[in-house]
C-alpha cells in the first residue's frame, strides 16, 4: 500500500508539473508512444479554430491514444494554439481540475456530488459536468505460454483479481478452456497504482457480474488483495507484456499496439464475447443517462447477456464548467471538444480500438460543448 500511495503523489506531481509547463507536450502530442495509433487518417477540413496559446488538461490514460490523435489533428488545422493533455490518470486529472490549473479533465468515471459541489469554487456562476467522449472496451490481457484463446468468466475474474485463483491450471479456468494446455504458471495479475477511472469501471463489472466473489466496493482506487500495481494504461500493459503468467486490465488499443492477447468473456451468451469495438459498441449502446440537465453521465449495463455485447466497457468523459470557464481558455476549449465529439473526430477513433459514441448520445454532446459558457 505503501508504493501504491507513492505512485498515487508520483502521478499528481507529474499532473502539476504539466501545468506549469514544465512537462509541456509538442502540439503533435505525448512522446509516449506505447499505445500506438497515427493521426493520418484524421480528418482535419471541418476544424473550426478559436483561441490562442496553449491549453492544459490532464487525466484518463485510457484515452490518451484518442487524444494523441485530436491533438495532432487540431495542431495541423490550428496552428495558434497548441493542446497539452497529459494521461496522469483519472483521479490526478479530476483533482487539477478542482484546483482550477487545466481547462479540462478527462475521467473515466462520472464527477461524485461531493467533486461536483467542489467545482462550484472553480466554475464561478456554474458547475463541472460530464461529457462522454471516449468510449471502448476494457479489455484483459494476459501472458500465458502456450495459450491463444482463453475464455474467462466475471466469477472467475473475481478470484484472479483478489488472489484466490493463483494458478493458470486452476480447475475454474480449466472448466471454461476444455482444450487448452493450461501451464502450472503463477498468476501475476497487475492492477493500476494510480486513482483510476479504468478501475472503477473494471471493479463495477466484478462487483455487478459476480457480487458473491468480489466483495470489494467499485473505487478508482485499487481494493482487491495482493496483485502487484503499475501506473497508468501503459503501465501495466507493459507489465503483462514482458511477465510471464502475467494478467491485467487496459484499453483496447494497449493490447492491439502490444500484440497482447485479451480473454474473451463467458457472458451467459451463447458464445464468449471478444473485446471488440462493435461489440463494446453493443453494450455501450444499453447505457442511459442518469446525470442531469447538461450533465451527461451514464449507466453503464454491465452484465448484459446480450449476444455480442462486451459488458467489460467504458466511457471516458471530458469535464468542464457549464458555466464560468476562463475567459483565455474557453474559445480554445470549445474549438477542440467540438472537433472531438464531431463525426470526424469520433470516426477517427475506431481504428485505435475505440468505440464511437452512439449518435444520440454525440448529439447531446455537440449541443452540450456549444452551451458551454
Amino acid at each position: 500500500m505503501k508504493l501504491q500511495r507513492k505512485n498515487r503523489v508520483r502521478a499528481l506531481a507529474v499532473g502539476a508539473l504539466a501545468v506549469s509547463g514544465a512537462l509541456a507536450l509538442t502540439a503533435c502530442g505525448s512522446d509516449d508512444t506505447s499505445g500506438g495509433g497515427s493521426a493520418g487518417a484524421a480528418k482535419t477540413s471541418n476544424i473550426k479554430c478559436d483561441g490562442k496559446g496553449k491549453l492544459l488538461a490532464s487525466g484518463s490514460s485510457a484515452q490518451k491514444n484518442a487524444m494523441d490523435v485530436w491533438v495532432q489533428a487540431y495542431a495541423g488545422a490550428c496552428k495558434g494554439t497548441e493542446i497539452n493533455y497529459q494521461p496522469t490518470g483519472s483521479g490526478a486529472g479530476v483533482t487539477t481540475f478542482l484546483q482550477g490549473q487545466t481547462a479540462f479533465a478527462g475521467s473515466d468515471s462520472a464527477l461524485k456530488p461531493e467533486e461536483v459541489a467542489k467545482s462550484k469554487k472553480v466554475c464561478k456562476g456554474g458547475q463541472a459536468i460530464d461529457m462522454p467522449m471516449v468510449g471502448g472496451p476494457i479489455a484483459v490481457g494476459y501472458n500465458v505460454p502456450g495459450v491463444d484463446n482463453l475464455v474467462l468468466d466475471a466469477p472467475t475474474l473475481a478470484k484472479i483479481f483478489d488472489a484466490k485463483i493463483t494458478k493458470w491450471n486452476d480447475p475454474a479456468i480449466k472448466k471454461l478452456n476444455p482444450g487448452a494446455k493450461l501451464p502450472d504458471l503463477k498468476v501475476q495479475a497487475f492492477h493500476r497504482s494510480d486513482d483510476s477511472g479504468t478501475t472503477d469501471n473494471f471493479t463495477k463489472y466484478l462487483k455487478g457480474a459476480a457480487p458473491g466473489d468480489w466483495k470489494h466496493e467499485p473505487a478508482k482506487k485499487w481494493e482487491g488483495t495482493g496483485g502487484q500495481a503499475a501506473s497508468g494504461s501503459a503501465g501495466v500493459s507493459s507489465q503483462v507484456k514482458q511477465t510471464s503468467g502475467a494478467i491485467s486490465y487496459f484499453e483496447l488499443s494497449y493490447a492491439t499496439a502490444g500484440k497482447i492477447p485479451t480473454a474473451k468473456l463467458n457472458t451467459g451468451a451463447k458464445q464468449p464475447v471478444d473485446a471488440t469495438v462493435d461489440n463494446a459498441s453493443k453494450a455501450i449502446s444499453e447505457a442511459q443517462q442518469v446525470g442531469k440537465g447538461d450533465d451527461l453521465a451514464l449507466k453503464l449495463n454491465y452484465t448484459s447477456k446480450a449476444e455480442g455485447a462486451y459488458p467489460i466497457t467504458l466511457v471516458t468523459y471530458e469535464i468542464a464548467c457549464d458555466k464560468g470557464n476562463k475567459a483565455e481558455t474557453l474559445p480554445a476549449t470549445k474549438s477542440f471538444l467540438t472537433y472531438a465529439a464531431s463525426k470526424d473526430g469520433q470516426a477517427a477513433l475506431k481504428a485505435l480500438g475505440y468505440a464511437p459514441l452512439p449518435t444520440e448520445i454525440a448529439d447531446k454532446v455537440r449541443a452540450t460543448v456549444a452551451k458551454l459558457s
